[in-house]
């Protein structure tokens, strides 16, 4: 291992701290002059003049351009400013890895003091020694890999340029690393760095304490009043006994506070090093309020304007059943549902049984569906995959052609894929959906079909302020004809999230006057957004897609425009002025929702 011996003119780590002493000197020194006191004239390299016009007092903050103040100090307060800036500047400069500065002085008579700055030599990283103790210190292959692995993730590595701001976090990063699994109660026994300005070599020590290796105790619940504890194990993974893994905590505590059941909840263990063989585990509870009411409004470029009513019981017949339900009044659209979720299983699944009614008339089709079914759906990770029973009833009657009554009973199976950067406002990733289902005659259906569709969207930052999102679906029913099959397994497309510059739904199979389902379904969309100051943006698209019968029917339409984004706390919201390309018409997209 390295040993660390001080040069005649080294610099220690005790020297580095010296920054944090600068702000007191900053501090006095601002209260001293006021800010009414005349600038001093900073010439230094373009890489550190930005740093210590905002750290050092003696100059003032508004000089950041070439231009300086013309106003002459007395010479009382130059003499005190000078004397700041050269006791300041080198200190400031160490915290850079600027260890060997040269500051020189102009003051021509009657003229605005001039200092001069020579960083000098940067220091790099000559030499870093990662030492261990504790536990992790064995010699088992366990810990040699584990010791290899952290050294190799160390932040600050030869041949970078020192700095206390990178030394700090490579220190902070290396700790948290040896701390998130196994050893809860690391430290840092020591650390140094030996400073050679001449060479400008920088060499770091660091000495990890790992101490004991830990297992999980008992689990110990608190702050449950509503709900029994058997329903907080079914979302617990955690095991007496087994090695003790931050992340695995996180996930539990994510787990409890994604449920409607609680608000919120904390899971820690005891980190004292004696009770390291068996820590208690602590899971801090705070029940949500169960019965919660909401109204809403709101208008949609699909369907016009809205009204909402929804009701959510979390404790249903005091049985952690929860009750979602709503209705909803829309000016084409008017729909019921109510759906019934079981808690989830100790493996995972969520079973739900719900009910749905609907009417609607969309380009001259009124369509009356009843639903009913069950479904079993599971999360992992990034990945939600659900199965689903369901009977519908549906009257269609087409403006100007016949009304027609189907049924079916239909299996179904869907999985959805989101690997993107952040949930809720995207930059980076992308998303998948898949979903298969269908009837058959003999099991309640009017014709046998078997209905696939998949969706994929991408999102890819273009440069500092831009981002290309690229989208695309397609759909196919495989039967004899689209008789005797309900609308939710044909396609219909258009409007906002489809194609663009066309009405809601209105690219489909023509029936009298009204659009139906078509047994097919192509839709792609490439869409430019740059993003202005604050959380306004711009936004230009291109959309094609059709739905038909057959795929020889198809006639992709196209439709392109501007719009305008807004980042909103449930992220992006969107208005966009399409051109539908075939009929030659614009058209406005979008949505607006008020929750009360």
């Amino acid at each position: 291992m390295l040993a660390l011996t001080p040069a005649r003119n080294s610099v220690r780590s005790t020297r580095i701290n010296r920054y944090a002493r600068l702000a007191v000197v900053i501090a006095f020194g601002m209260a001293a002059v006021g800010l009414s006191a005349a600038p001093l004239q900073l010439i230094a390299p373009g890489s550190v003049r930005p740093l210590i016009l905002k750290h050092v007092s003696a100059f003032d903050r508004d000089q950041t351009g070439d231009a300086e103040s013309d106003q002459v100090s007395d010479e009382g307060d130059t003499l005190a400013r000078i004397r700041r800036a050269r006791k300041e500047i080198p200190a400031l400069l160490e915290t850079e890895g600027y260890f060997s500065p040269r500051l020189e002085v102009e003051q021509p008579p009657g003229e605005v003091a001039t200092i001069r700055v020579e960083v000098g030599r940067r220091a790099l990283v000559k030499e870093v020694s990662i030492r261990f103790e504790g536990e992790i210190a064995l010699d088992d292959e366990v810990s040699r890999k584990r010791r290899a692995a952290l050294i190799a993730g160390w932040s600050l590595p030869e041949s970078a340029p020192f700095t206390q701001a990178g030394w700090s976090s490579a220190k902070s990063r290396l700790l948290a690393d040896v701390s998130s699994r196994d050893y809860a109660a690391a430290r840092i026994a020591h650390s140094a760095v030996d400073i050679d300005p001449e060479r400008g070599a920088a060499r770091l020590l660091v000495v990890i304490d790992s101490g004991p290796a830990f297992r999980l105790g008992k689990i110990d619940v608190q702050g449950l009043a509503l709900y029994d504890r058997s329903l907080l194990e079914r979302y617990n993974t955690l095991q007496e006994g087994e090695p003790y893994d931050y992340d695995r905590l996180v996930a539990l505590q994510n787990a409890l506070q994604g449920t409607a059941y609680f608000s919120g909840a904390i899971v820690e263990i005891d980190r004292d090093p004696a009770m390291a063989a068996a820590s208690p585990v602590r899971i801090a509870i705070t029940e949500a309020t169960p019965r919660r009411f909401g109204v809403g409004v709101g208008y949609s470029s699909n369907t016009g304007a809205r009204s909402e009513l929804n009701y959510r019981d979390a404790n249903l017949f005091a049985r952690a059943w929860e009750l979602n339900s709503s209705v909803r009044l829309e000016e084409k659209r008017q729909s019921a549902f109510a759906d019934v979720f079981l808690p989830q299983t100790p493996s995972g699944f969520r079973d739900a049984l719900g009910v749905t009614m609907l009417t609607e008339n969309i380009e001259n089709l009124e369509t009356t569906r009843f639903s009913i079914g069950v479904q079993r759906m599971r999360t992992l990770q990034r990945t939600t995959v659900r199965t689903s029973l369901n009977y519908q009833r549906e009257i269609t009657h087409p403006q100007g052609a016949e009304e027609q009554i189907s049924s079916a009973l239909t299996l179904n199976y869907g999985a959805d894929l989101r690997t993107v950067d952040n949930p809720i406002d995207p930059q980076h990733g992308y998303s998948l959906g898949f979903q298969i289902g269908g009837g058959a005659r003999v099991l309640l259906s009017d014709q046998n079909f078997l209905r696939l569709y998949g969706r994929a969207q991408y999102y890819q930052p273009l440069g500092a302020s831009g981002m290309l999102i690229v989208r695309g679906e397609t759909g196919y029913t495989i039967a004899p004809s689209s008789s005797g099959i309900p609308q939710d397994f044909l396609f219909r497309t258009g409007g906002s999230q489809s194609v663009r510059g066309y009405d809601y739904q209105s690219l489909g199979v023509k029936q009298g006057d009204a659009i139906v389902g078509g047994r097919t379904l192509l839709v792609l969309s490439s869409e430019y957004v740059y993003w202005l100051s604050g959380p306004w943006g711009v936004a230009t698209f291109v959309d094609t897609g059709d739905a038909k019968d057959t795929w020889k029917d198809m006639r992709l339409k196209l439709g392109y425009g501007l719009g305008g984004r807004w980042k909103s706390p449930a992220g992006p919201l969107g208005i966009d002025v399409g051109y539908g390309h075939e009929d030659r018409k614009f058209r406005l997209h979008f949505t607006l929702a008020v929750a009360f």
